[in-house]
């Protein structure tokens, strides 16, 4: 096999001096261990722990390993920081609505520095799978449906996680998860099979992947699920052909809690023994789960597993330390742990939460105009339910929405009537929401699912609000009073059993320690709501997945009229032609999802000229000498206030040697404008952006192909003007 980049002379000395038991403890991290346990698995050899809860704790078990072992070599220790460490931002899902990877980057900066503070080193984020399936539930903890906006996303993160140099105390190793195709699995159902062709391998589940190791993340995590009838954990082409070979990954893949162990019940190893020889044979580093420690160390020895391979994964996690800087200065000041917010803190996460939320619907009702008399309804009214999923007991609280209500409006009459609880079956206290909406100006309707709903082990197969929810909006929308819906969720919901009877909705996802105010700002106004949808929303769950990056078919549907060779289903909405009886559609379902991936818009207005291009036709030779063809649109705030807009530029492959999809993004960018301000956007194109991966049996090539490509530019896929372009 091909090894890694040359290591230091370190790395090189202790693999020399360590035994065949200490090169295994190296290899394992055991998670959720009592601090008691955790210190003796130290004094064992084991070389990386899940933190202990505070610097000192940290400290203490460093002091073991550097004192109480052998060698004593420092440790690697993990925690799931997510979307932030006591700090909690907008989950990943709301933070790729954002479409500003620079934010992105600041909230990990943030979320490393808090956690890097208490002592651990090491995070297991981002997670970069491309999820087209609102029913898995850690659709939450990723960046959507879109192959470009996932890595753009997983690229920023990684460097606000790993900064200039991992050495820094403000710094974490990042992992890149799941890898591969783990958001796909079959019926939506956590840790289930994708069975996925090597085309859509390469073009969209890797894509994320490639990008993140070419951005420097530290480690990969390996996934729970099968990729054509193999498991992750025991793949070997995936994690040692592709990642270490092909793409010269040098850094750690680490496997998944009892990933190792998951390959008994697979059906891959009759025996934990084995799965562990599997496991590292296929190119595992770290096993997370303490499986060798459960093993006859006979049945792991030299001769059972390749000494080359175990040296390989020890360097790999001794480099690892030694780029963190343990070697040399492994304790972190306890009297600098980070253990609360800071002021700066809490502004950067609220600004963020409501740069992460999304307009989808408004017909003037918001921003508020200052009312005098407000009506909070739904279980978001009160809850302080608002950090979302992957977040842990230590994290700072978020306050509830009538409590900030109140606090920044304190000459308004605020009336808190919930009407319903999240899950319950209890519609009892709709009526007194309806008694109350009579006498106000304007009713806010919070609703949407508690954390609990999303993450890990939470898929659903119905995306609807649960509980009576849906049925407090029509009750409200009866009487005609007034209103407006905020949505707090961690996937896409299905709503068309409700959004047409409202007249303005709020998508604000789980938006963490500063939600309610970043709401607040949101519905008064003082903040924009220009995000843009990172994931389609459904009209059915029978529609999912549904994903605007979707191949052509040869018999595409439409709402009338006959379809050109040339034209595709993309920001279809409405009724099928019933004249088109064999064409790709539902017989009983509208075309196009609800709300197709980029929608959104702001309470500002824009107008844009015509796109144009540097160049209307370019050469291969041109683009592999990394020319580039520029495409600028001129943007005029046309409001009376500032406001966000967000351009996207799709590629349309006119003809291709693949069934190319109807529309891939390849471009984005956000600015702010002020008030009858006007600004260029501007967008350089190249091989990346028009190439593909081809893939046979043999092999696979990124490759440009000669023809015509048609760019659409716009703030939504239904309001693009295209820009053709011909490639010879």
């Amino acid at each position: 096999m091909t090894g890694p980049t040359p290591r230091s002379t370190r790395v090189r000395h202790l693999l020399d001096e360590l035994s065949w038991t200490e090169k295994l403890g190296q290899l394992q991290i055991v998670f959720r261990p009592s601090p008691v346990d955790a210190a003796q698995l130290v004094r064992d050899g084991i070389g990386s722990v899940f933190w202990p809860r505070s610097a000192a704790s940290a400290n203490e078990l460093q002091r073991v390993a550097l004192e109480q072992t052998r060698v004593g070599i420092p440790l690697l220790v993990g925690l799931d920081v997510i979307h932030g460490h006591r700090t909690i931002g907008p989950v990943p899902l709301a933070q790729a609505a954002s479409f500003d990877p620079t934010m992105v980057q600041r909230l990990a900066r943030l979320a490393a520095a808090e956690a890097r503070s208490g002592g651990a080193n090491w995070t297991f984020s981002p997670m970069v799978d491309v999820s087209r399936d609102p029913r898995w539930g850690r659709s939450v903890e990723g960046f959507g449906e879109d192959v470009h906006l996932t890595a753009e996303m997983g690229r920023a993160m990684v460097r606000g996680y790993q900064g200039d140099s991992l050495a820094t105390h403000d710094s974490l190793a990042a992992t890149a998860k799941h890898y591969v195709a783990y958001g796909q699995p079959e019926g939506g159902r956590d840790y289930g099979a994708a069975d996925v062709s090597e085309h859509r391998l390469r073009n969209v589940h890797l894509e994320p992947f490639r990008g993140v190791v070419e951005a420097g993340a530290a480690s990969v995590m390996a996934s729970f699920n099968t990729v054509a009838g193999r498991p992750m954990h025991a793949n070997r082409r995936l994690l040692t052909d592709l990642l270490k070979t092909e793409w010269k990954f040098d850094g750690v893949v680490v496997g998944d809690a009892d990933g190792v162990r998951n390959l008994i019940p697979h059906g891959i190893a009759g025996g934990l023994a084995e799965a562990v020889r599997v496991a590292y044979a296929a190119g595992l580093d770290v096993e997370m789960g303490g499986a060798p420690s459960d093993v006859p160390v006979e049945e792991i020895a030299p001769g059972r597993i390749d000494p080359a391979r175990v040296d390989d994964a020890v360097a790999r996690v001794l480099s690892l330390k030694e780029a963190l800087g343990l070697f040399d200065d492994p304790y972190v000041d306890e009297e600098s742990e980070r253990l609360e917010p800071t002021a700066e803190a809490r502004r950067m996460v609220r600004a963020a939460t409501a740069r992460s939320s999304v307009l989808l619907k408004n017909d003037g009702t918001l921003p508020l105009r200052r009312p005098r008399r407000i009506l909070l309804a739904g279980p978001y009214a009160e809850s302080t339910d608002h950090l979302g999923a992957w977040t842990q007991s230590f994290a700072a609280p978020a306050r509830s929405i009538a409590d900030e209500f109140r606090a920044r409006l304190p000459e308004a009459e605020v009336r808190v009537e919930t009407g319903v609880g999240f899950l319950d079956d209890d519609a009892s206290g709709i009526a007194a929401v309806v008694a109350a909406a009579r006498d106000v100006d304007v009713v806010l309707i919070l609703v949407g699912e508690p954390s609990s709903l999303s993450g890990e082990a939470a898929s659903r197969s119905d995306l609807r609000l649960p509980g009576r929810q849906e049925e407090l909006i029509h009750a409200v929308a009866e009487i005609g009073a007034p209103f407006a819906v905020v949505l707090e969720n961690g996937r896409p919901l299905v709503v068309s059993g409700w959004i047409d009877r409202a007249p303005a909705v709020v998508e604000a996802w789980h938006g963490g320690t500063e939600a309610s105010a970043a709401i607040v700002d949101l519905l008064l106004g003082d903040a924009e709501p220009a995000g843009r949808l990172p994931m389609s929303f459904p009209r059915s769950v029978g529609q999912v997945p549904v994903y605007y990056a979707h191949e052509r078919t040869g018999r595409p549907a439409s709402t009338g009229g006959t379809l050109t060779e040339t034209s595709a289903d993309v920001g279809l909405h409405g009724p099928a032609n019933v004249h088109e009886k064999y064409t790709s559609k539902y017989l009983d379902l509208d075309l196009g999802p609800q709300f197709a991936f980029g929608h959104g818009s702001g309470y500002a207005s824009f107008t844009h000229a015509a796109p144009r291009s540097s160049r209307d036709e370019i050469s291969l030779v041109d683009l592999g000498d990394g020319i580039r063809v520029t495409l600028a649109v001129d943007v005029t705030n046309t409001s009376d206030r500032a406001g966000d807009e967000i351009l996207l530029v799709f590629l349309e492959d006119v003809v291709a040697s693949i069934a190319p999809p109807v529309r891939r993004l390849v471009a984005f960018e956000r600015r702010t404008l002020g008030a009858g301000e006007s600004a260029t956007f501007s967008f350089e194109l190249g091989s990346r952006e028009l190439g593909f991966w081809a893939t046979d049996a043999a092999d696979a090539r990124f490759v440009v192909e000669p023809g015509l490509f048609r760019l659409h530019v716009g703030p939504t896929l239904e309001r693009t003007e295209a820009v053709e372009l011909r490639v010879s």
